[in-house]
């Protein structure tokens, strides 16, 4: 029996269309990690050799296979209440100033993404309605968007493993949550409250909709790109975003390093990013 084998030129040219249909970089020390899934989608298909499935991938009229490898491909490790902190300056800091300077009674827009399974989207509907007192005068539409169409499907059905939830405080899972076996279901009014859309950020037909957003979380995307995809995300979320608007990224990442268009904006509880007509 014959295996399938990733040479390096394989790699090297799948690497190259992956990073261009996605803006997904994998340096080399992802090989294993690629390769196998790679493998595992050559045999799914039948292809037979990584040429078969290259072919299959690059011609395929509808995507749905380049669909599913992306899948297989997007790392999605989350859980709720993930990175606090950043939560805590949304509703201490960056919101209170935002309604503060409002000259409309138009909703607050806030954009996930990428949102994996909804850990994160369903964090922010519950931190709004527990601690921003501002709920009750402010509309807030929450949109989470993912290139993932898998865990675009969970974030919908909204049930979680033990794990997931663990940080969650009793009171808001007696709240929030219905318990159904070893799993956690997330109430209908919250998953009212988030709307879940598909969108690869490498591609502006995909995000040319999403404008006048008051804050995006963009937590832990940016260092799975490099410097080019990264600079282009910047762009393209300073123009999702409205003036003064916020950017959060994960503790790891720093808009300073990406793009000049920024201000840094240091409150208490974190360091967010800020569009500003000064920066421009």
């Amino acid at each position: 029996m014959n295996e399938t084998v990733i040479s390096e030129a394989d790699f090297l040219k799948f690497r190259e269309y992956f990073y261009r249909k996605t803006g997904i970089s994998f340096e080399a020390t992802k090989r294993y990690f690629v390769d196998k899934r790679l493998i595992e989608r050559i045999e799914a298909t039948g292809s037979g050799s990584f040429r078969h499935y290259f072919s299959l991938l690059r011609f395929e009229a509808d995507g749905k296979e380049l669909q599913l490898l992306t899948n297989l491909m997007t790392v999605n490790e989350t859980y709720f209440l993930r990175e606090e902190y950043q939560f805590q300056c949304l509703v201490n800091s960056m919101l209170p100033e935002i309604t503060r300077n409002r000259r409309s009674t138009a909703p607050i827009r806030i954009w996930c993404i990428p949102c994996s399974s909804g850990e994160e989207a369903y964090t922010l509907a519950m931190y709004l309605m527990e601690r921003w007192p501002g709920i009750d005068q402010w509309d807030v539409e929450i949109i989470s968007s993912d290139i993932d169409t898998g865990v675009l499907r969970k974030a919908q059905l909204g049930r979680y493993s033990a794990r997931s939830v663990q940080h969650v405080p009793a009171d808001w899972m007696s709240k929030y949550f219905l318990r159904q076996g070893d799993e956690y279901q997330i109430c209908d009014a919250l998953r009212g409250a988030v709307e879940f859309t598909r969108v690869n950020l490498a591609k502006s037909e995909d995000t040319k909709a999403y404008r006048n957003f008051d804050v995006i979380f963009c937590r832990n995307l940016l260092i799975y790109f490099d410097d080019v995809s990264r600079k282009e995300a910047a762009e393209t979320f300073y123009e999702a975003l409205n003036l003064n608007g916020f950017i959060c990224l994960g503790h790891s990442e720093s808009m300073s390093r990406i793009s000049s268009l920024y201000r840094v904006r240091k409150f208490p509880e974190a360091i967010v990013y800020q569009k500003t007509a000064e920066a421009q």
